[in-house]
């Protein structure tokens, strides 16, 4: 048995695919941050770059463990 809707929507694999975004865009905005960082001349371009790596790093680590729990199968009554 699936847990499909009318439409043949399955929700746990639009879940994974945005699970696996949640990992993977963060990492594209950390990168993007070290090039930044990387290039900066100025103090402000540093710090910028700093920052975006500093968010990218925060994201990484809790968004996903929000989305499961957020998803989680809630118990049985």
């Amino acid at each position: 048995m699936t847990n499909q809707d009318d439409s043949g929507h399955d929700p746990a694999m639009t879940r994974y695919f945005l699970m696996v975004a949640a990992r993977i865009v963060p990492v594209a905005g950390a990168l993007f941050g070290l090039v930044l960082l990387g290039r900066a001349v100025t103090l402000p371009d540093r710090i910028l770059g700093m920052a975006i790596v500093l968010a990218a790093i925060f994201v990484m680590a809790t968004l996903p463990r929000a989305l499961a729990r957020r998803w989680r199968t809630p118990p049985a009554p």
